[in-house]
């Protein structure tokens, strides 16, 4: 799979290609990419995504407060697993915010070849969303493309989307966020150095350095699967401020106890997986029945993930 970062210099002819922010690469986003590269396969083309970042929601000014469930470069490489060969990331701007549908049709000719356009029934494209279904196979007459479209996917009768995955992350829902991913929802981070309190009652964490616009599951202890270089260790992980430690709110921190590992990661990235939540996150009287907690926290995620395993 190749990443491109725009449009510029790439000269591409008779591409399959699909359009939308794909954040998350969930089961709906799956669902189009499948019959994309599946058909522009065997029709001897490459199958391309073209796809945004900053979200356009954000840049126009409908979305205050960013939250993604993928950073560009994982959506990239999510893609490319499900066979894509080109996905370029177009940097969304207000000026590309003003882009005609008939500009855009322009620059993907130009720059793609495209040959077969597949979306959903709801895509638009263009400034104002001119560019909808109905106005692109007319385009496509003129031309010389053609434009199919894939329905949604639905679980317990409604559709599978972005905002209804952060939403169930918001609640903790973890075991619905990996229904609607088609896998457990990830977070990386590198290892930061801490204050040590874990080192002090004698269970280690490591802190992870987020990006500060990743979505978050809510505050809480879950069960995950930490992966370091290739090797993956079961985990405890606090997200959440540490009201036992601290008196005031600051900024959610992601800590993660690594069962059976006392290596030092310090600077190496660290990939969590998500398998079940907890419990909430709360304050305790002191430091004894906190550990006493983290103790049952930890055997109760080794039954958890024994089961996981054997699954």
């Amino acid at each position: 799979m190749r990443h491109f970062q725009c449009l510029e210099g790439i000269q591409l002819q008779d591409t399959w290609l699909t359009i939308g922010t794909f954040d998350g690469v969930h089961l709906g986003h799956q669902e189009i990419v499948r019959s994309l590269v599946s058909n522009a396969h065997a029709a001897g083309s490459e199958a391309v995504v073209l796809t945004f970042f900053p979200h356009p929601a954000v840049v126009i000014g409908k979305r205050q407060h960013p939250s993604y469930l993928t950073t560009p470069d994982e959506r990239a490489a999510l893609l490319g697993e499900f066979g894509v060969d080109i996905v370029i990331t177009f940097p969304f701007t207000p000026p590309v915010s003003r882009i005609t549908a008939q500009e855009f049709i322009t620059m993907l000719k130009s720059h793609l070849g495209m040959k077969h356009l597949t979306v959903g029934p709801d895509f638009a494209l263009g400034h104002n969303r001119v560019g909808n279904i109905q106005y692109l196979k007319s385009a496509g007459d003129e031309h010389g493309f053609t434009v199919s479209t894939i329905q949604p996917v639905e679980i317990e009768g409604q559709v599978v989307s972005s905002s209804r995955i952060r939403a169930a992350l918001r609640q903790g829902e973890i075991e619905k966020v990996r229904t609607l991913l088609g896998r457990p929802y990830f977070v990386k981070g590198q290892v930061v150095p801490g204050d040590g309190r874990g080192h002090t009652i004698g269970i280690p964490t490591a802190n992870l350095s987020m990006w500060f616009e990743r979505a978050l599951p809510k505050s809480g202890v879950y069960v995950t699967q930490g992966t370091i270089n290739g090797s993956t260790y079961g985990a405890v992980t606090n997200i959440g401020t540490r009201p036992t430690f601290t008196s005031e709110d600051e900024r959610l921190q992601v800590e993660a106890h690594l069962l059976d590992f006392k290596d030092q990661i310090y600077g190496l990235e660290v990939q969590l997986d998500f398998i079940s939540h907890l419990r909430d996150e709360q304050r305790f009287s002191g430091i004894d029945p906190l550990v006493d907690q983290i103790h049952k926290d930890i055997q109760q995620a080794r039954r958890i993930l024994a089961v996981q395993i054997k699954a």
